[in-house]
């Protein structure tokens, strides 16, 4: 690891106290216009997801409707009722959006996966920048919001799934994350701006709890004006 990448951990937490967990459990809000895009608006309205920190899982509920949760791995993706049974499942789920561009409707098992992994990535963000695997790049600063921001370049390991294998992260002064540059592949619609913000302590790590997902353009201007996925998180607890 490099230096912004050590600093960066600590302002979230640090890493001492993020390894005394072995699982996070948010409750949160989404939206934004990707969802109603993929045919499936109002999906995760409201939901809680459970990610474990040690290794790559997730499970939303309730997930289609109350009763059902999911379970993520990059391996596999399942539908599942809350004593376990198996309703639904799909191996190598990556696989099923071959083919895919963005008005292509996503089943409930596109949504668990894409969800899953989704949130694994912000939630153990950046902490998972020091796990086995993972390899961080410093980049030259930019200037937004009238702040001097630090760009981690953060190349993610084949065995974790997530949006691209290359992503930016940006840090404001005191190290906290307040924009994270990515392609969603599955989703096939160019590169997203992530914007993070109201940072919240949970457990004594620190979580921004609104996040907002604009597109870039060609250009590599931020449309502000889409919103592609909106997540408002209420509570965190990490156990």
């Amino acid at each position: 690891m490099n230096d912004l990448t050590d600093f960066v951990i600590e302002a979230h937490g640090g890493l001492d106290r993020y390894r005394r967990f072995t699982s996070a459990t948010a409750h949160f809000r989404t939206g934004g216009a990707l969802w109603a895009v993929k045919g499936r608006a109002g999906i995760l309205a409201e939901a809680e997801v459970r990610v474990d920190l040690q290794e790559q899982h997730a499970s939303h509920r309730p997930f289609p409707a109350p009763g059902l949760r999911t379970s993520f791995t990059a391996q596999r993706v399942a539908i599942e009722s809350d004593t376990g049974e198996v309703k639904a499942e799909r191996l190598d789920p990556r696989a099923a959006f071959a083919g895919h561009t963005l008005h292509t409707p996503w089943d409930d098992l596109h949504v668990a996966y894409f969800a899953g992994y989704a949130m694994w990535t912000y939630l153990t963000a950046p902490f998972s920048f020091a796990s086995p695997g993972f390899r961080t790049e410093q980049l030259s600063p930019v200037q937004e919001e009238g702040q001097t921001w630090q760009r981690l370049k953060v190349t993610f390991p084949d065995h974790v799934a997530t949006h691209c294998r290359e992503q930016t992260f940006h840090f404001d002064e005191s190290g906290l994350l307040r924009r994270h540059d990515y392609t969603a592949e599955v989703i096939n619609a160019g590169p997203a701006a992530h914007y993070c913000s109201d940072h919240r302590e949970f457990n004594g790590i620190m979580v921004p709890t609104r996040r907002r997902v604009h597109p870039v353009g060609a250009d590599g201007a931020v449309d502000r004006d889409l919103e592609l996925v909106t997540i408002d998180i209420d509570e965190v607890s990490f156990t």
